[in-house]
């Protein structure tokens, strides 16, 4: 079973040479614009390996030099796939932590008798597991107060210098550029202190300690202490850490992002996956930096930004914009600046149909769907009960109006996605309508009472009991069939699938089974579908997207010797947090004013998910409002580039299995 296939996406438009460069030479012209050493690599698994080396390395060599190697280790989880390597290589002898010494690169402040600890998170996915000795594991006194704060943190600077200091830091690139706790605003030459946490740091440390009550400072090694490491290796994963890696890697350096201060360390190195390295120039603007291998998709992200360069649409490019770009190549390979245009402003123009199932008895030679076979048999997978409207509600509502027979897969409950209040809601109105409909049983009483006396007592992170979690299913779910009887979706077509990995009751899932990409795959081969949307948005801070995609596509790898699965096209869509770039948009479904009000209506069907929804981030806006100003962006792009103008745009990207 192939269970990790939403990291090949992106390998079937970027060339290898671009990030894996096969010789010195090439990289140093690919990596002209890079100021810290950077690897990129296919997925996580492969990125954590490779840093996993580097620490065995490390630890071999300053071991054999001066007979130890002291580590600063940070905790999170970006760290994680390095740490799995390393117990692994541990196991197998292939490295000794026993003349190792370890210092904890931040801490909490106050330690909580149950509250999040990072000195217990290390210990639990890496010091547990290898032979490093108790008495080298070193972290901040426990103990330590307000009086005695300054006294401790220089004493712990101190057991460095009396180490020997830091050989080695692994640490990872946080959301806001961050490294350990130092935020934006930590000066180079900060030391070890006492940090207030950013709105950005608590809320990932609410998702990766599984706690509603955050701490709001830590104490954490300084950049000046981090610099002062001998080799300092650090990581980001997945396309939503993009943006501040190439701030961090290709930027100017400053405060406002901290990881940038590495660019004057002699002896860093980055590493990231395909989706964290999306923004740097060698990825998305090879042009800038080698000559390319130009295909259809390359030269579109080509124009459009030549477009936003020179401020002018499509049609209106001339020659000189094109040399004065460096897009000579093009002209060369085109003849033309007019030719290289009409080509491109073609291919966007065909993107757009306002037939997502294809329009039937149409010519469908440059339609993005085919016209036959009509109706077609759908499926929408919806990671959570909520995501179908969220991302394409516009086109659910168009496949459904043209008469295709739509199904609408939600993955998982969402349960963990509502609220105790809004639960507590349901609860007091069964009470008050039990003694009129009968149900006022005993053991309903008895049943109503102890969910309620679960609910006063439930600790801050607390799990949900299986009664709470039952419920909060329910709701989910009856919100989910009255948005899609809005659409118009057949009841009998609304599934839940309940994929067992998410079903943990805490923010933390599993990791996906066979057991859930058999159940995807049942509901496959029962419709025998002509079209799959499925979540494409990897972007997803949760996680829980880029799972439920991965079981949609190992369910399609795995039925794909089955001949009427040739006959299937697979779309993949974005969510509230992200949209694809216009230059990899296959399929553009415009939207009117009245369809857009009709989608946020059906996004407002899922009450529990409006104000009360924990995981609306820091972002003030509410899911509809996301969805509405996303769309109204890809419309806005289409209409500057000399297209049709539109209220709104939702946008598709084919998958094609690999």
């Amino acid at each position: 079973m192939k269970t990790d296939l939403t990291s090949q996406i992106k390998l079937d438009r970027i060339p290898r040479r671009y990030y894996r460069p096969e010789n010195e030479i090439e990289r140093t012209a690919v990596t002209r614009e890079e100021k810290v050493n950077t690897f990129i690599y296919e997925s996580t698994a492969d990125g954590g390996a490779f840093l996993a080396s580097e620490i065995a390395r490390y630890i071999r060599r300053f071991t054999a030099e001066k007979g130890k190697c002291v580590i600063a280790l940070g905790a999170g989880n970006a760290t994680h796939p390095a740490y799995a390597h390393l117990i692994s290589m541990c196991s197998q002898g292939k490295v000794d932590f026993s003349n190792v010494v370890i210092y904890n690169i931040s801490e909490f402040f106050p330690l909580n008798e149950n509250g999040p600890s990072t000195l217990a998170r290390l210990k639990e996915v890496l010091l547990d597991h290898i032979n490093v000795k108790p008495e080298n594991i070193r972290s901040i006194d426990p103990q330590i107060t307000k009086e005695t704060m300054f006294d401790c943190c220089r004493a712990y600077e101190d057991a460095i210098e009396t180490d020997g200091g830091l050989d080695v830091v692994v640490c990872e690139i946080g959301q806001n550029g961050s490294l350990a706790f130092n935020g934006p605003g930590s000066p180079k030459t900060s030391l070890c202190r006492l940090v207030l946490l950013s709105n950005d740091a608590r809320h990932a440390i609410a998702g990766d300690y599984k706690v509603d009550e955050v701490p709001t400072t830590a104490i954490t090694l300084g950049l000046d202490n981090i610099l002062r490491s001998r080799r300092i290796l650090t990581m980001a994963w997945g396309e939503s850490s993009s943006d501040i890696v190439a701030r961090t890697v290709e930027g100017e350096e400053t405060v406002k992002v901290p990881a940038s201060c590495l660019q004057g360390h002699r002896h860093v190195k980055v590493v990231t996956d395909l989706g964290a390295a999306d923004a740097l120039t060698r990825i998305s603007y090879p042009w800038k930096v080698t000559s390319c291998d130009w295909d259809d998709k390359l030269i579109r992200r080509a124009i459009v930004w030549l477009c936003n360069l020179t401020g002018k649409p499509i049609l209106k490019l001339t020659d000189k914009d094109y040399n004065d770009a460096g897009l000579g190549e093009l002209l060369a390979l085109y003849g033309s600046a007019y030719n290289v245009n009409i080509k491109i402003f073609n291919d966007l123009q065909h993107t757009i149909t306002g037939w997502p199932g294809g329009k039937p008895d149409a010519d469908d030679t440059y339609r993005p769907e085919r016209a036959k076979p009509y109706p077609k048999r759908v499926i929408v997978f919806s990671p959570h009960p909520d995501d179908d409207v969220i991302s394409m509600g516009g086109t659910l509502k168009r496949l459904v109006d043209q008469h295709h027979d739509v199904h609408v897969a939600y993955e998982t409950s969402g349960n963990i996605a509502v609220g105790d209040e809004d639960m507590t809601r349901y609860i007091m109105l069964m009470d008050s309508i039990a003694g009129r409909f009968g149900i006022d049983t005993p053991e309903y009483t008895a049943k109503s009472r102890e969910i309620q006396e679960f609910l006063a007592s439930k600790a801050a992170g607390g799990v949900d009991s299986a009664d709470i979690r039952y419920l909060k299913t329910k709701i989910r779910q009856a919100e989910a069939r009255i948005a899609c009887a809005y659409i118009g979706v057949k009841p009998g077509n609304v599934h839940f699938l309940n994929l067992p990995f998410y079903e943990t009751g805490t923010i933390k899932k599993g990791d996906l089974s066979e057991a859930d990409v058999d159940i995807v795959k049942g509901l496959i081969a029962s419709v025998r579908p002509h079209q799959i949307f499925v979540a494409g948005d990897l972007a997803d801070p949760h996680g829980t997207h880029k799972v439920c995609t991965d079981a949609v596509l190992a369910a399609i790898d795995e039925l794909k010797g089955e001949e009427w699965l040739k006959d299937c096209r697979i779309w993949m869509y974005r969510g509230a947090w992200a949209e694809w770039e216009i230059d990899h948009i296959e399929m553009a479904v415009p939207i009117s004013p009245e369809e857009l009000r009709f989608k946020r209506n059906s996004i407002l069907k899922h009450q529990s998910q409006m104000e009360n929804a924990p995981f609306l981030g820091d972002d003030d806006r509410l899911f509809w409002q996301r969805a509405e100003e996303r769309n109204r962006a890809t419309a806005k792009l289409y209409e500057n580039l000399g297209l049709a103008s539109y209220e709104a745009i939702e946008a598709f990207v084919e998958y094609h299995p690999l």
